[in-house]
């Protein structure tokens, strides 16, 4: 008995504690400063030319609650918030119920946010579940209930959240999807719209309508359950027939939106911005991006790659003085996949990686004249291990081979027999030297691309060769302002030589090989397909894997990298390398038309001898081309 009444005491003892507690937190939220809602939430970018590109939280688009349908009202408390209008910011009884159930399932499939919470939850700048994070959104949760009404929360809700294909706010997702102002919306059409927010690529309907009218499904069941309607008006909606508009009104460039979701992303590593938009009241990011050459790049990879089926894309260019990202595209197409396959997708380089190595070779003593045998070959790894590559189309020239050959054609053995006679720290080493922070296993076929890396990632390794060996982080901010243009973080430029400039010479001087006629021999060089398209002079790579094509290349004025591939590692065909190709070309060309024709300057101590390509020796007929060496190390110590 006294076991039960001391039970008894501690009950009304921790009840009476824990309201004391959540009183005091209400009322200290209540003291807090009001903010203003309609510019909590306001990010603002502009381009280099400080042009507004993108606003998600506007005037022009926010409306008051009585101009949104009913349904949306409706719907969106039924699926999100039942108890929206009772609860003072947190539903208890539903925190409590989902507790039960994840304990009982042993999982945290049960979630138990209001309105409020996801509105907080959308005021900040990433998506970190830390403790201090989850603290500081309920405090925030907090103050927004004791300064604003419910239909105050609930319209700044709906003018803010994501509603997939860059629509942010239910009037632009009203005239996106349904082509008529978010108070027209029927309830068949707030029901779809009203299931996006869950997962904005998902359940858009438009390229997902299957998911869409699942997900719908499971909206019109809420609204019986909570007595908004009855059965047979659920299965009536369900089934009535959407008509679809899927036009963006006022937007040129559907790339954009890949640009603007890569800079929110460099946005959460920069460690000076507060995670809340409410210590700054809105955001102005001043990116480099150059309207002019996104709209090449676009256009280049629609003209190209519009024929071939399911098939994704991703581009960069960078000025490799600066490390500036003046164009990004992460996909085909944004209104059917948000998924950035610049910065957050991982894909095998193939022979991309080839480049690195052979700047280490150069550093160790190998020439452009030196030789290895091209011919089918098994590696002996040790351990039991063997390893067999193979060139492409099974093509070997059964003989030595130069290096500027061994580029030129992307030979595979030369390319391995290089890696181990080096070791295969060493290309791991220049890789980290030059900017890739990606994680690099020291394996046989690493020089071939075996392993991952993003592209936003292995930009900074190529952005080194074509700065002359100094690395520039490449960016895509240049300073941040608060609403009322107090700057709070500016970028600073932290150039750094990391590599010798004379053998960084060499090997942009080699990568030039890959679109020469010279060449031609057993096979041909990997880009002679281009030769015709560009009138400059340009480093240039490709490379590929069973399912990934890349082009990469530059000059010392910039920096284009194209993948392209499926996202289901489905393996490519040959008209997808063509196409790759002329996307990097013609981009290149394109961007640097109008701009004087220059080259890198010979560094000292440099010298150039005509040679054979294919042996690298010096050669008495036709045949040659002109290499460059460190002084003294070049076959023919005569060429004037």
């Amino acid at each position: 008995m006294k076991k039960l009444y001391f039970f008894i005491k501690m009950t009304i003892f921790l009840f009476f504690s824990l309201t004391v507690i959540i009183f005091g937190f209400y009322a200290y939220a209540y003291l807090t400063p009001k903010e203003n809602l309609k510019t909590a939430n306001q990010i603002l970018i502009y381009d280099d030319e400080k042009n507004l590109v993108f606003e998600n939280a506007s005037d022009a688009t926010w409306i008051k609650l009585d101009n949104i349908s009913k349904n949306i009202i409706d719907a969106t408390i039924s699926a999100e918030d039942k108890n929206f209008y009772k609860h003072k910011g947190f539903d208890y009884p539903r925190i409590l119920k989902a507790m039960l159930i994840n304990i009982k399932n042993n999982s945290l499939s049960q979630g138990a946010s209001t309105i409020s919470q996801q509105y907080i939850k959308n005021l900040y700048l990433d998506f970190n579940k830390t403790w201090k994070r989850k603290i500081e959104e309920a405090f925030l949760t907090l103050e927004l209930e004791v300064h604003y009404k419910k239909d105050e929360i609930l319209e700044g809700y709906l003018n803010t959240i994501n509603y997939g294909a860059g629509n942010y706010g239910i009037e632009a997702a009203s005239n996106y999807y349904f082509n008529k102002n978010a108070k027209d919306l029927t309830l068949a059409e707030a029901t779809i719209l009203v299931g996006i927010p869950k997962n904005p690529t998902y359940y858009n309907p438009i390229n997902y309508y299957d998911n869409a009218k699942k997900r719908q499904k499971l909206v019109l069941d809420g609204m019986v359950k909570n007595k908004y309607i009855t059965k047979d008006k659920a299965n009536s909606i369900y089934n009535e027939q959407l008509n679809f508009y899927g036009i963006k009104k006022n937007r040129s460039l559907s790339s954009v939106y890949y640009y603007k979701d890569a800079v929110m992303q460099e946005l959460n590593n920069i460690k000076s911005i507060p995670n809340s938009l409410i210590e700054t009241g809105g955001l102005k990011i001043y990116t480099n991006l150059n309207l002019d050459n996104q709209k090449v790049l676009e256009e280049n990879i629609k003209n190209e790659l519009k024929d071939i089926e399911n098939i994704q894309v991703a581009s960069i260019i960078v000025d490799p003085k600066t490390g500036n990202i003046s164009a990004l595209v992460g996909g085909i197409d944004y209104t059917k996949s948000e998924f950035n396959r610049v910065t957050q997708a991982k894909r095998q380089v193939g022979s991309t990686m080839k480049p690195f190595l052979y700047y280490a070779a150069l550093e160790n003593g190998f020439t452009a004249s030196s030789t290895f045998k091209s011919e089918p070959t098994t590696f002996n790894l040790g351990n039991n291990k063997i390893y067999s590559p193979k060139n492409a189309s099974n093509i070997y020239a059964n003989k030595d081979i130069s290096m500027a050959s061994a580029i030129a054609f992307s030979d595979n053995i030369y390319a391995v027999k290089t890696h181990l006679f080096l070791g295969t720290d060493v290309l791991i080493n220049i890789a980290k030297e030059v900017g890739i922070e990606t994680k690099l296993e020291p394996n046989a076929s690493l020089p071939l691309g075996s392993n991952e890396i993003s592209m936003i990632d292995f930009a900074n390794g190529y952005a080194t060769l074509a700065n002359m060996g100094k690395k520039n982080k490449v960016h895509l901010i240049e300073k941040i302002t608060d609403i009322n243009n107090n700057i709070i973080y500016e970028h600073k430029s932290d150039e750094e030589e990391v590599l010798n400039k004379k053998y960084v010479y060499i090997l942009n001087e080699l990568l030039t090989n890959t679109y020469n006629y010279t060449f031609v021999d057993y096979t041909s060089p990997t880009m002679l397909s281009i030769n015709k398209i560009i009138t400059r002079k340009y480093s240039v790579k490709s490379g590929s894997t069973s399912s990934d094509t890349w082009t990469v290349g530059y000059n010392n004025d910039a920096l284009v990298m194209v993948w392209s591939g499926y996202d289901d590692n489905t393996p490519t065909k040959k008209n997808v390398s063509i196409a790759n190709k002329n996307i990097w070309a013609k981009t290149i060309e394109e961007i640097l038309k109008n701009t004087k024709k220059t080259w890198y300057e010979i560094p000292d101590n440099i010298t150039a001898s005509l040679v054979n390509p294919l042996s690298g020796e010096t050669n008495d007929g036709n045949k040659n081309t002109l290499l460059f060496y460190i002084n003294g190390t070049e076959p023919n110590n005569n060429y004037k």
